[in-house]
C-alpha cells in the first residue's frame, strides 16, 4: 500500500510539474534567486510527504548545527536512496546535491534537480569530476550549500563506512566554507533492507556534528581532514545505533 501511495503522489507531483515548472522558468528569467528558493521549498515539502507516506520516523540530533545564515558543505554516510530526502528536510537554506550523472536522464526530475542547484558527476571522467568541484565551489561562494556523500556509493552494511573520496573535500578547502558532518542510522530499513523490498516503517536517526572550519587550516590539517570527518561520522553512527529501536 505504501508503494502505491508513493507512486500516486509522484504521479500527481510530476503532473503538476507540467504547470509549475514553466511558471518557475518565467520567474527565473526575472529573478533566479527567487526561482531557486521557491523550488527549494517545494522540493523540501515533497520530500516530507514521501517520508511520511513511507513511514519514516525521524529523530534529529544537533539541529542547532545546521546553519541558516551561510552556505556550507554537508558530508554524511550513505546507506539508502532515502538519505538525500532525510537530510534535505532538515536544511534551512537552499542546497544542492552531488548526484550521479545517470539521474540527469530522468525527465522532469532532472529539471527539478537543476532548479535546486544539483550537480551531476561522471565517475569515469576525471576531467568532468574536476569541473564539478569547481562548479560546487562557485555555488558555495554564491551562498548555496552543497551536500555530498564522500563514500561515493551506498554502503551495504549498517554501521560501517566505505573509504572517503578525498577529492570531495576540495570543495570546502578551496571555497573556505565550513563542513557540517552528519550521520544517518537505519535509513536502509525503509526499503533496501526490508525482506521483500517493500517500503516499511522505520525509526531513522540523523545527527549533525559541529561545523568544522576550513578557512584557517594548515596544509597538514587539510591532509588529515578526510580522516577527521570520517572519524566524527563513524563516532556518531556508533553512538546512535541503539536509538534506532526507540
Amino acid at each position: 500500500m505504501r508503494m502505491i501511495l508513493v507512486g500516486l503522489f509522484l504521479l500527481l507531483y510530476f503532473t503538476a510539474s507540467l504547470v509549475v515548472l514553466p511558471v518557475l522558468w518565467i520567474i527565473g528569467r526575472f529573478n533566479l534567486r527567487t526561482k531557486n528558493y521557491i523550488s527549494f521549498k517545494i522540493v523540501r515539502w515533497a520530500f516530507r510527504v514521501i517520508l511520511f507516506i513511507v513511514g519514516a520516523k525521524l529523530t534529529v540530533i544537533g539541529e542547532e548545527n545546521i546553519p541558516d545564515d551561510r552556505s556550507v558543505l554537508f558530508m554524511g554516510n550513505h546507506r539508502s536512496n532515502f538519505d538525500a530526502l532525510i537530510h534535505y528536510v532538515n536544511v534551512k537554506i537552499p542546497m544542492g546535491f552531488i548526484s550521479k550523472k545517470e539521474v540527469k536522464k530522468v525527465p522532469l526530475l532532472n529539471i527539478w534537480m537543476d532548479n535546486i542547484n544539483c550537480l551531476f558527476l561522471d565517475r569515469d571522467d576525471i576531467k568532468q569530476g574536476m569541473q564539478m568541484v569547481l562548479d560546487a565551489i562557485n555555488m558555495i561562494k554564491k551562498g548555496i550549500g552543497i551536500c555530498i556523500f564522500p563514500e561515493g556509493t551506498r554502503c551495504k552494511k549498517e554501521g560501517e563506512l566505505l573509504p572517503f573520496k578525498s577529492g570531495s573535500f576540495k570543495i570546502a578547502t578551496k571555497s573556505k566554507c565550513d563542513i557540517v558532518p552528519f550521520a544517518i542510522n537505519n535509513s536502509a530499513a525503509l526499503f533496501e533492507d526490508s525482506p521483500h523490498r517493500f517500503f516499511r516503517k522505520a525509526n531513522v536517526v540523523i545527527e549533525y556534528g559541529a561545523p568544522i572550519q576550513t578557512s584557517e587550516m594548515s596544509r597538514e590539517d587539510v591532509k588529515e581532514l578526510p580522516d577527521k570527518v570520517r572519524d566524527i561520522i563513524a563516532e556518531m553512527i556508533e553512538k546512535n545505533a541503539a536509538k534506532e529501536a526507540v
